[in-house]
C-alpha cells in the first residue's frame, strides 16, 4: 500500500508554547529540536514513501526545510492534528491508500510501531488504527504520578476483545490501583494514527464532539460518531516510550535517549 506520514506541529499550546521547536539533548550531547526528532523518527519506518511537517507557522516551516524536511503549510483552522491531516491531504497530487499521524511530540516513537499500523491496515474493513503499549510496573506508576500532580499526561486506552476501542482519556482507565492482584493490564495509548484516506475526509466534515471537547482527545470524534478505531498492541522491544506534553517531560525524554544510545 503507499503510505505517506504527516507529521502535525502548532506553535500555540496552553502547556507548553513553542512546543515544537524545543530542544532535545541525545546521546551525543546534540541539542535538536522536537519537530527535527520527530521527523527522524519518521524517517525511520520502512515502506513509505514520503514525510511531510504539516504547519502553518513559519518558524516551525522554516526550522524543518532547515533540517530537510518537505513542509505542507496548512490553514490555521485545523483544530487539532487530524484535521490538519485532513487538509493536507488536499495538497498531495497522488493520493495514498494510507496516511500516518506521527504526532510531533512523540519522538521516542519506535519505526516498528507504525509499521504495526500500515500492516494492520491490510484488512479492508479498518479505517483507522492507533498502537497501545501495555504498561510494566514503572510505566504505570508514572502516569498514576502524573495524575496524583494534577499533570495532564499521556493517554490510556480501553478497548474490546477484536482490539476496537472503546474509550481513551486522560485518566489512567480502567480504574487500576488493584492492578497487580486482579491481573489488570493498563494500555498507554500511543500517539500515532494511521487513517483510509475517506476517513480523514469524514473526519473533517463531523462537528467537535463532547467527549472529544472534554477530554481535549482528537481520536474520541470518530468513537462519538460510531466509526470503528482499531487499536494495535505493539511490543516495547526494550524501548522505552513516553510523548512531551510538558516542560517537565523533557529530562525524562532526555534521560531515555541518552540511554538508548539515540545520537
Amino acid at each position: 500500500m503507499r503510505s505517506v506520514i504527516f507529521i502535525p506541529a502548532r506553535y500555540p499550546s496552553v502547556r507548553f508554547p513553542g512546543k515544537p521547536l524545543a530542544m532535545l539533548r541525545g546521546a551525543t550531547g546534540e541539542a535538536r529540536s522536537l519537530i527535527h526528532r520527530s521527523w527522524q523518527a519518521a524517517q525511520a519506518v520502512k515502506d513509505v514513501q514520503a514525510v511531510y511537517v504539516l504547519t502553518d507557522d513559519k518558524r516551525i516551516a522554516d526550522a524543518a526545510r532547515d533540517f530537510g524536511a518537505d513542509v505542507l503549510m496548512t490553514s490555521d483552522a485545523p483544530r487539532n492534528g487530524t484535521e490538519r491531516c485532513a487538509e493536507a491531504l488536499n495538497m498531495l497530487g497522488n493520493q495514498p491508500e494510507v496516511v500516518v499521524n506521527l504526532q510531533g511530540d512523540a519522538p521516542l516513537t519506535p519505526p516498528h510501531y507504525v509499521e504495526a499500523l500500515v500492516a494492520e491496515m491490510a484488512d479492508a474493513s479498518v479505517q483507522m488504527a492507533t498502537p497501545v503499549l501495555r504498561t510494566e510496573p514503572h510505566h504505570l506508576a508514572a502516569l498514576q504520578a502524573d495524575r496524583k500532580a494534577s499533570r495532564v499526561g499521556a493517554t490510556t486506552a480501553v478497548f474490546e476483545a477484536d482490539g476496537d476501542a472503546l474509550y481513551f482519556s486522560k485518566e489512567v482507565l480502567p480504574f487500576a490501583d488493584r492492578a497487580d492482584e486482579i491481573g489488570l493490564s493498563v494500555f498507554h495509548h500511543v500517539g500515532c494514527y494511521a487513517y483510509r484516506p475517506e476517513a480523514l475526509v469524514r473526519y473533517a466534515e463531523l462537528p467537535q464532539g463532547v467527549l472529544e471537547a472534554a477530554e481535549g482527545l482528537e481520536q474520541l470524534r470518530f468513537l462519538e460518531n460510531k466509526i470503528s478505531v482499531r487499536c494495535v498492541e505493539v511490543e516495547a522491544r526494550g524501548r522505552a516510550f513516553w510523548e512531551l506534553n510538558n516542560p517537565s517531560d523533557i529530562p525524562l525524554i532526555e534521560e531515555i535517549m541518552q540511554r538508548e544510545g539515540i545520537a
